[in-house]
């Protein structure tokens, strides 16, 4: 897509999966603890789990489940499924705060190099705020980001564009001022509804998506004495990936 000339302004993070591996190590874990202090003999196993992503938000995932896995349990209300959410996302918390979620490789480097050198920086996400904050606290720092958009502050989540239109918002840029770091699928279309430039780095639940979309597919972000592989698109000559690098890539999109 051509866009006009801009200056690269801000980085836009995800963080289920982006951040850190949260999916596999964090929701996953709180929300078979969820369960079991339900009483409930349910335990989602970290292949099975691959499956549930294809729903976004953690209340729709343990509908979801109910509905397509467990069609002979008495109905569930909403009030019950949003108990067992608010008790997952209190077992994530707890997992986040004891260390249990470290972050994926290059993604403190590259924020800290970014924030010394006055790039602005958001998060999006579908996450609640809390947990979002319990994650930042232990591994960042929720002052280092200008905008956390999380949850339900917007009426539809990933793949819509809403989260996206209202970091735009608030932070008065426009999408070609910006570059975002996503891993899934939903994530990218949720960007690139919103006419957002996207870097993904896949795990292991999204590595088989369909990211030809994209303006650059990494394995992850990559550290000088550990770099990246490049599943799509071109990094040039870098092995991790850095301030200079995205500038980089980001002035390649404006003489396209």
């Amino acid at each position: 897509m051509v866009r006009p000339m801009s200056n690269l302004q801000a980085l836009i993070f995800d963080v289920d999966g982006t951040l850190a591996d949260t999916e596999r190590d964090g929701h996953r874990v709180a929300f078979n603890r969820a369960f079991a202090e339900a009483g409930l003999e349910w335990d989602w196993s970290v292949e099975f789990y691959s499956e549930l992503l294809a729903v976004t938000g953690g209340k729709e995932r343990i509908r979801f489940y109910i509905e397509k896995y467990l069609p002979d349990v008495q109905m569930f209300s909403d009030s019950a499924i949003a108990d067992l959410h608010t008790a997952k996302n209190k077992y994530y918390r707890e997992l986040a705060a004891a260390g249990k979620i470290p972050l994926r490789p290059g993604v403190k480097r590259l924020i800290q190099e970014a924030r010394s050198q006055g790039m602005r920086l958001a998060i999006s996400t579908t996450s609640a705020v809390p947990n979002v904050q319990a994650l930042l606290e232990k591994s960042l720092d929720p002052t280092w980001f200008e905008l956390i958009a999380a949850g339900d502050m917007v009426p539809t989540k990933k793949p819509a564009p809403d989260i996206y239109h209202y970091v735009l918002k608030e932070m008065n840029l426009a999408p070609q001022d910006c570059l975002v770091i996503e891993d899934s699928l939903h994530g990218l279309q949720a960007a690139i509804a919103a006419n957002l430039n996207t870097i993904v780095t896949v795990n292991e639940y999204t590595k088989n998506q369909d990211f030809s979309q994209a303006l650059l597919v990494l394995d992850h972000l990559g550290e000088p004495e550990l770099p990246f592989s490049v599943l799509h698109g071109n990094a040039d000559n870098a092995s991790y990936l850095d301030l200079a690098a995205l500038k980089n890539l980001h002035l390649k999109i404006q003489d396209h």
